[in-house]
């Protein structure tokens, strides 16, 4: 069954939303609505309390002239990437970091932050990781933090529906600078009570993480810009490190 933007959207959501970081108090509905895959009214408005995506996703639609926010390929734009990042307005993105983040920021922080649409950002969930919450405070600011809140990606060794094994290139600090490490293992969670999102996976795909637990199969394509952002977006990020 093909899923809609708002599962897409609740499937990445889900986990911080559990761990308290983001979004409101409603991660049991959001679970149920992610294993039924079911959408309606009420997950509509769950999603409307990820206020830290809302305005992105709403930016990259409104760029596309894409009428819903969760339209499934604004969802993927802003959490795996794809095209329609290439056609967001810089100065509008600009605009929106200012009058979200003027308020908490010094000068100096709100500086190295508005410097970056004008080098090319996006409005891409690694840019919210590496250079929004690495200023404002919401998070911890350590490299094991930053690694799990981005969005990872990895190839499954051992398939086993409650936790996979899988291969990946961890977030690294050398020399000054974020960039990937070398290929690891890692362990990613599946289910809760025997319940998850994806199934039907085995050895050799490519998976998507947030925060260890399991959001989806990858495409080469997804695989390929979800990369291809992470590490355009560590560069940006590595010029105010």
């Amino acid at each position: 069954m093909a899923l809609n933007g708002t599962i897409v959207f609740a499937r990445y959501a889900f986990m911080p939303n559990r761990l308290n970081y983001c979004g409101g108090d409603d991660n049991k509905e959001l679970f149920n609505y992610c294993v039924a895959r079911h959408s309606d009214p009420g997950l509509f408005e769950i999603l409307q309390k990820f206020q830290a995506a809302l305005p992105y996703l709403k930016l990259i639609a409104h760029s596309n002239g894409i009428a819903d926010p969760f339209d499934l390929r604004v969802v993927e734009a802003y959490w795996i990437g794809n095209s329609l990042l290439n056609r967001v307005d810089l100065v509008r993105f600009y605009d929106s970091l200012e009058a979200r983040f003027a308020g908490q920021l010094n000068g100096k922080a709100l500086g190295y932050l508005l410097s970056k649409p004008p080098l090319g950002a996006r409005p891409h969930h690694s840019f919210h990781v590496f250079d929004v919450h690495a200023r404002t405070g919401s998070l911890t600011h350590d490299i094991e933090t930053m690694d799990h809140c981005r969005i990872g990606w990895g190839r499954v060794v051992e398939a086993d529906p409650g936790r996979l094994l899988v291969s990946h290139r961890p977030l690294k600090l050398r020399g000054g600078r974020l960039v990937l490490g070398s290929e690891e293992p890692r362990i990613i969670t599946g289910q809760i009570d025997g319940n998850g999102f994806v199934s039907g996976f085995q050895p050799g795909d490519w998976v998507s993480f947030h925060w260890d637990w399991l959001c989806d199969v990858l495409t080469e394509r997804q695989v390929n810009n979800l990369e291809r952002y992470t590490r355009y977006h560590l560069e940006l990020a590595n010029r105010t490190l």
